[in-house]
């Protein structure tokens, strides 16, 4: 029965990582980081335009309470 030769394993699995590698900096290198938006010289103010409080009120009966009849 004759032998398998892996004298050259070494090298293929060394090339094949290699390979790999430059095939993944390729792909990476496609996408731009995100550039983050400047911020306006001239923002505009923040206004509330609803009639009512803007607080949080609570609208509900919570579970632990007894509902009163």
């Amino acid at each position: 029965m004759p032998q398998l030769d892996t004298s050259t394993w070494f090298m293929a699995i060394l090339l094949m990582v290699f390979t790999i590698y430059g095939i993944f900096q390729l792909k990476v290198v496609k996408y731009l980081p995100t550039v983050l938006p400047t911020p306006s010289t001239q923002a505009m103010p923040v206004t509330n335009l609803t009639p009512w409080n803007s607080k949080w009120t609570k609208i509900y009966l919570p579970h632990s309470s007894l509902l009163q009849s």
